[in-house]
């Protein structure tokens, strides 16, 4: 048995080097994956106040923030005093919302809002103006249009 048995510098060397090469494509991997998972909570929590908004149309009321239960969510600039829903006499309407918050930096500015037409119809709608330098096509979620 050799009593000097181990690695040299040159393996070792090697083995740095594969990870600093794994670590290099998976970290810009791991921030896209973050960007689109927030993208798409927040839809799915905006989403989730079409139903009372629906209630509140069918009865001709308003759709104020405590009128459809509105929560901010930490990923959007979102409060209590600025209503994210409009509802027009015509009976179409919206809800929308600026990211901000603890999103990702490079989503801060998006705004996300599901556009209502006369005929009760949603389509969700992303505006990506304000972080067009850093949008990737890959964010858009499914069902959402630009």
């Amino acid at each position: 048995m050799n009593k000097y048995a181990g690695f040299t510098l040159i393996e070792l060397m090697i083995v740095v080097a594969i990870i600093g090469i794994i670590a290099a494509v998976s970290i810009p991997v791991y921030q896209s994956y973050i960007v689109k998972s927030q993208i798409n909570r927040a839809v799915g929590e905006l989403s989730a106040y079409k139903a009372p908004f629906e209630v509140r149309a069918s009865k001709s009321g308003s759709v104020a923030n405590s009128d459809i239960g509105y929560n901010p969510s930490n990923l959007t600039n979102g409060n209590q005093t600025v209503n994210i829903g409009i509802l027009n006499p015509d009976g179409s309407g919206q809800l929308k919302v600026t990211m901000g918050g603890n999103a990702h930096p490079n989503l801060t500015g998006l705004i996300l809002s599901f556009e209502r037409d006369t005929s009760g119809r949603w389509e969700c709608v992303i505006d990506n103006t304000l972080v067009a330098s850093s949008w990737k096509s890959s964010y858009l979620p499914s069902g959402c249009r630009l």
